[in-house]
């Protein structure tokens, strides 16, 4: 009955084809996580619309379930020789964030973390190599012959695959830290006087400190992720491609980038015609909650629900901070959902309820909720954009505290640091985005926005990967700066020779001048004499 069921869908995707035109084969290169859920949603839509969707997934994944029944076909990249998978060594990232950096001086911390990262890169390193040195597979894909191949380029190697099987490639992101690949590998104008860096929790509009702030942090992380490359990315590029390059260099092929955002989330800034946003093309209208849950809705009355949750990375905290926020949403009158998993805290009080899951985006959809304490994911912070519904952050680390900076920003959010509040200061933030009408006005204004669009923010993913598809690729909207050096990119040779014709002018002008003196002068001395 079950093969039934599959051979009826494998056959109305074939007939699909002819509904949306050719079909293509898609090779995918993706990110666990809270990534993979964004990634799947464009996935998905493409394998509904006849497209044959290949990814290529570590043994070792987290939620990249590929032993499930699916549309999309996987490629299982064996990782038995890997001691941990990034997602482990990710969390324990994150651990030193939250539960070790605080308590350490800060230079000790930063090594910590630095020795911890490279330990990612060494695990990410292998899997690369796990799949271009590996001969079975690389021919398998060479024989595919895939159209297109879309990237999640927090993951290196992708673009690395795509080279190697000389396809065109789509990236799929929300930013890199410093900016760093937009900026060098896709050639985007990132001026630091009003582009806030990543990581700094900046906004477009800084102060002068601000913007020395912004700059030091954009020279330093361009000088540590540079080096950073050169060392493990650029030796490998280079070795597997038979021929010298850079990862960067590789990167910049890419026909279009897809960023996880739009003009409801993102500061006005200059971006170039092969960028392209489609923040929250997960989000959907909120469905019906499980019973249990939609009884504990409704029993909060006119004072409604507060949705708390801080991703599926964070599975526990330690008991302390455990109990201050339970001390905290102890005293509040709506009734609490909280996705949590650790040790219950002894100060939890009866309007708040643990679970292991929330249906999150149809928690955020329901009438009665009030607000959303997150962690500042952009899948959440999006489904609370769809929804209009006001945030109090607590971001931890990598593109949160950005995230939550512009949602400050736009008055849709109130932050709190997780290192450093008390069981006052999370209550006081609850009161302010409930109370307050202004927050709920500035969320349910950015849900306009997002929604009145001329393209749904899916299909506009669809239609660019088609695109590329269709065209074999998208090389009228890459701009020229690629075939330039860095010195002609910002005009030094210009500026060089410019200065080298005003030298040779004033040259000039001034021998003149002294050769007419000289001789003026002789002349001068002469009729004197005479």
């Amino acid at each position: 009955m079950v093969l039934g069921r599959w051979v009826l869908v494998v056959l109305l995707l074939q007939l699909s084809c002819t509904d949306y035109g050719s079909c293509g084969k898609i090779l995918v290169w993706p990110c666990d996580m809270s990534h993979w859920l964004n990634l799947k949603t464009i996935l998905e839509k493409l394998a509904e619309r006849g497209h044959e969707v290949t990814v290529l997934a570590p043994s070792n994944t987290i939620i990249i379930d590929y032993n499930k029944p699916s549309v999309l076909n996987f490629e299982v990249i064996s990782m038995e020789n890997s001691p941990k998978n990034a997602t482990e060594i990710t969390e324990e990232i994150l651990d030193i964030i939250v539960n070790v950096m605080p308590t350490l001086p800060l230079w000790k911390s930063a090594i910590k973390l630095r020795e911890t990262i490279f330990q990612l890169t060494e695990v990410l390193k292998l899997q690369c190599e796990n799949v271009v040195y590996n001969e079975t597979i690389m021919k398998k894909l060479q024989e595919t012959k895939y159209d297109v191949m879309v990237i999640d380029p927090v993951i290196p190697c992708g673009e690395l695959i795509a080279e190697l099987l000389a396809i065109p490639f789509i990236y799929t992101l929300r930013f890199s830290m410093g900016h760093t690949l937009e900026k060098y590998c896709a050639k985007l104008p990132v001026p630091p006087s009003y582009v806030p860096i990543p990581i700094t929790g900046l906004t477009d509009k800084m102060t002068f400190l601000e913007r020395v702030k912004n700059f030091m942090f954009a020279v330093l992380s361009d000088l540590w992720l540079n080096q950073f490359d050169d060392q493990v990315w650029d030796k490998l590029y280079s070795e597997a491609l038979g021929r010298p390059t850079t990862l960067c260099e590789t990167m910049g092929k890419a026909e279009i980038w897809l960023m996880r955002t739009y003009w409801d989330f993102e500061f006005p800034r200059p971006y170039l015609p092969n960028f392209e946003f489609v923040g929250g093309l997960h989000c959907k209208p909120a469905k019906p909650l499980p019973k249990e849950m939609e009884e504990f809705a409704q029993s909060s009355g006119k004072d409604g629900i507060v949705v708390f949750s801080l991703g599926s990375m964070v599975k526990n905290l330690t008991d302390e901070k455990a109990n201050l926020i339970a001390s905290a949403l102890a005293q509040i009158p709506q009734k609490v959902l909280w996705r949590y998993k650790g040790k219950t805290p002894d100060t939890l009080g009866a309007n708040t309820r643990l679970f292991d899951w929330l249906p999150q985006n149809d928690l955020l959809g329901h009438p009665k909720t009030k607000a959303f304490i997150t962690h500042g994911g952009t899948n959440g912070i999006y489904e609370a954009i769809y929804h209009g519904v006001p945030m109090v952050g607590v971001p931890m680390f990598a593109d949160q505290p950005d995230n939550i900076a512009h949602m400050k920003a736009k008055g849709a959010a109130v932050e709190v640091n997780i290192n450093t509040m008390t069981s006052a200061d999370l209550l006081n933030a609850l009161r302010t985005v409930i109370n307050e009408p202004s927050y709920k006005e500035n969320a349910m204004r950015l849900s306009r926005i997002h929604h009145d669009q001329p393209l749904k923010p899916l299909d506009r993913a669809v239609f660019w990967i088609e695109f590329v598809m269709r065209h074999k690729g998208a090389k009228h909207l890459r701009p020229a700066a690629h075939n330039l050096t860095w010195f002609q990119y910002h005009s030094l040779d210009v500026i060089g020779f410019l200065l080298a014709c005003v030298a040779a002018a004033l040259f000039l002008v001034t021998k003149c001048c002294l050769f007419t003196c000289k001789k003026f002068g002789k002349t001068g001395k002469k009729k004197k004499r005479d």
